[in-house]
């Protein structure tokens, strides 16, 4: 039987989170290290970029509690 991705996907989507995230762990794994090096290295570029932007002040910073109380409040809708 031959699956979409999209049917895949919805499947996953109505796992329990626990079961989401272990997924999203293999799938993860299951990458190209090759590709996976590349990747790093733009998580690496994209983390100096954000970096540059709050030591210069382009980016207003925020305490992390506050920060963690909005992404409950915006899960909890």
């Amino acid at each position: 039987m031959n699956f979409t991705v999209e049917q895949i996907a919805e499947e996953a989507l109505a796992l329990p989170s626990e079961a989401r995230a272990l997924l999203a762990d293999r799938l993860v794994e299951s990458l190209d290290p090759l590709e996976d090096g590349y990747i790093r290295q733009l998580w690496v570029v994209e983390a100096h970029l954000r970096r540059d932007d709050v030591r210069n002040g382009r980016i207003k910073t925020i305490p992390g509690r506050e920060a963690l109380e909005r992404v409950r409040k915006s899960v909890a809708r």
